[in-house]
């Protein structure tokens, strides 16, 4: 394909942005997201603030993987991360259309994931 690392490339920016945008939000503390992370856990907020705070660096590590050398296992682990983070919008009361607007979150990491190819073995989902 004449086109596969520009579009490989603009995946990756894609994905990147995405969970430095989360990744910097959650660092920030957004309060929207420690009540969310409250109402699931059913912890306290100091704790509902470090798991955050832990979530904001795993985050930013993604897009930092992502953009240095696209591991399968994290592509999937992105795909997965930002399936949940937009399903939890309707899950804790937002309207649907929160979660629908948020499928570019899961779809840009499963679409790099399979141009770069599906592993064909476990060890595959830890290389690129």
């Amino acid at each position: 394909m004449k086109n596969y690392k520009k579009i490989e490339w603009v995946l990756r920016l894609a994905v990147a942005g995405e969970f430095i945008g989360h990744g910097v939000f959650a660092l920030q503390g957004k309060k929207e997201w420690i009540g969310w992370i409250q109402q699931f856990t059913g912890t306290e907020i100091g704790t509902a603030t470090i798991l955050l705070t832990l979530i904001g660096l795993m985050d930013l590590l993604v897009a930092l993987i992502v953009l240095v050398r696209p591991v399968r296992i994290v592509l999937l682990w992105a795909a997965f991360w930002g399936f949940w983070t937009a399903l939890i919008r309707p899950l804790v009361g937002e309207q649907i259309w929160d979660f629908i607007e948020r499928w570019a979150n899961w779809g840009a990491p499963l679409a790099l994931l399979l141009i770069i190819g599906w592993p064909k073995n476990r060890k595959e989902w830890f290389s690129r």
